[in-house]
């Protein structure tokens, strides 16, 4: 029976499930197919092609993509979006998006040279106004920047964050404004929210979009805000972004920039150096050199600041945080464990966006070097891992090697709100971070991490900078050589063996994270650095 659909996803929520007329891949399968040199074997083969995506607006390469989904089909080929709108693939729609193509192109150089000059510009005024006062009026409304181009991002550590801070924001100053790339669904909904999207230029090319942005987000604010008198500046850093100290220039107010690590040093060592890297990096320096606050969630981040110079004094080492009602010993896992046939197993739990630091590879080799070690658990014990990532295709394999396809649950991306649950369903959650590859300090604070003291089950981690401060060996955790697969497995059987020891470390867990690192006390401490700061 012949296959007379093809459904490709790109950066799409939905899975649509494949039939015996429609095959369902994802474009990097696709991308792949011309790596191996057999895409020209699909050439006009298919009655209908479609390419589902998140939203329309922001398909990366669109010429490229519209023209490969083109030399598919040989009748109906179209974009669609996951709110229902519709783009047939016409000869006209790619001449439209080829000439889109061409303007950028000739406006990259422009618009890169004008942006340089920008930012020497702002870096100049940023030392001639450094001693003027700036008014902090905390009752005033304080606006947050979300400015990530990353779209349909519905769980992970930023999720977390980012509803973490501002959910509790008005305990401690007026009601925040919320100004995002897209929606964060643990956000409060009471919470005034505004979906700013970029325009559509520049998105064949990786990261002219971040340029572009500024200048929509800078317009778009401004008429926003209106004449609410503001508070401060909130931004969570993301790259080639520096509305926010455009934002605080033009209101005279505090700015906070909230920094979770280099992303120039991210893209260096996790995936590819940035085309425009000593622009990006003006950019992330003008940022940390113009904040009043730098809020950082580890002392690593703190010293690697100071070692390029910015101010120690208005750091902040803040740590990630939780919200230990929605994470809690009381949340019923029960659900779970039937959806996933876990009556009678034990399980050990990972939940994460599968990063190159998670260390969820090193997990998977340990829970099949258990397994094999120590055949007893074959039918007792489970792994649960949740998530999906980067590292997914690694553990796939290996849990393929160990030949333990029945004992690992691999559940894909789940709902933020879905988190507490799956993780009740676990008797044991491991945290196996590993090192940075090149020798720095790890800089993480991982939100897993204070989800899972806050559960109350015993906890298997990485004895890693501020995991292993955060966690006391035998008395919150059981901590372990980082990457050592040995140390992980010895660490996992040791809570199999002594429920009275997990069940004591999650008690102890619980205790500490409830004491000391909420998301509200979290917020508390970044509101009283800023009074400190703008006396």
């Amino acid at each position: 029976m012949s296959v007379l659909r093809i459904i490709i996803l790109k950066n799409a929520l939905q899975k649509p499930k494949p039939s015996p007329h429609c095959t369902v891949i994802t474009f990097e399968e696709l991308k792949n197919w011309i790596v191996r040199g057999v895409f020209l074997k699909h050439l006009f083969c298919y009655q209908e092609v479609k390419l589902l995506t998140y939203r329309l607006e922001v398909l990366s390469k669109p010429f490229l993509t519209a023209l490969l989904i083109r030399l598919l089909s040989r009748r109906v080929c179209c974009f669609e979006d996951e709110q229902g709108r519709y783009q047939s693939i016409t000869i006209p729609f790619l001449v439209k998006l080829f000439w889109h193509l061409i303007r950028d192109l000739v406006q990259k150089f422009i618009s890169i040279h004008c942006i340089h000059r920008e930012i020497e510009q702002l870096s100049g005024e940023y030392f001639t106004r450094a001693s003027i006062s700036k008014v902090l009026d905390l009752p005033a409304t304080p606006v947050y920047l979300r400015t990530d181009l990353w779209f349909g991002i519905r769980s992970g550590g930023s999720v977390g964050h980012i509803a973490g801070v501002l959910n509790h924001l008005d305990e401690f100053t007026g009601k925040p404004v919320f100004l995002s790339t897209d929606i964060i669904p643990t956000v409060r909904k009471d919470i005034e929210t505004h979906i700013v999207l970029p325009d559509n230029s520049g998105w064949d090319f990786k990261e002219l979009p971040g340029f572009f942005y500024n200048q929509t987000l800078e317009k778009a604010a401004r008429k926003l805000l209106g004449h609410k008198k503001i508070s401060f500046i909130y931004q969570r850093y993301s790259v080639n972004n520096y509305a926010g100290v455009k934002l605080a220039q033009f209101y005279n107010v505090p700015f906070v920039l909230e920094y979770n690590g280099s992303e120039i040093w991210i893209n260096r060592h996790w995936g590819k150096p940035l085309k425009h890297e000593s622009l990006s990096e003006l950019i992330e320096f003008l940022n940390l050199k113009a904040a009043d606050v730098v809020v950082v969630v580890s002392q690593p981040m703190k010293d690697e600041l100071v070692a390029r110079g910015i101010d120690a004094d208005k750091i902040l080492v803040n740590p990630n945080g939780v919200d230990p009602e929605r994470y809690s010993p009381g949340v019923d896992g029960s659900a779970v464990r039937r959806r996933y046939n876990l009556a009678g197993q034990t399980v050990i739990g990972f939940i994460g966006t599968f990063g190159r630091w998670h260390g969820a590879e090193v997990l998977a080799e340990a829970f099949g070097r258990l397994l094999r070690e120590f055949p007893v658990y074959r039918r007792q014990v489970r792994l649960l891992m949740i998530g999906d990532g980067p590292a997914m295709p690694r553990v796939i394999d290996i849990v393929k090697k160990f030949n333990i396809t029945d004992a690992c649950i691999l559940t894909g991306l789940i709902p933020q709100e879905e988190g507490p649950a799956h993780l009740a369903a676990c008797d044991i959650l491991a945290s196996p971070h590993v090192p940075n590859p090149d020798g720095t300090p790890f800089f993480g604070s991982p939100t897993k991490l204070f989800e899972y003291m806050a559960m109350g089950k015993g906890i298997v981690a990485s004895d890693l900078e501020q995991i292993g401060e955060v966690l006391k060996h035998n008395h919150t955790a059981w901590l372990v050589k980082p990457g050592d697969v040995g140390a992980l497995m010895l660490g996992l059987k040791t809570l199999l063996d002594d429920k009275q020891l997990r069940d004591r470390l999650g008690r102890n867990a619980r205790h500490e994270v409830v004491n000391r690192y909420t998301w509200r006390e979290h917020t508390r401490r970044i509101i009283n650095w800023l009074n400190k700061h703008c006396d």
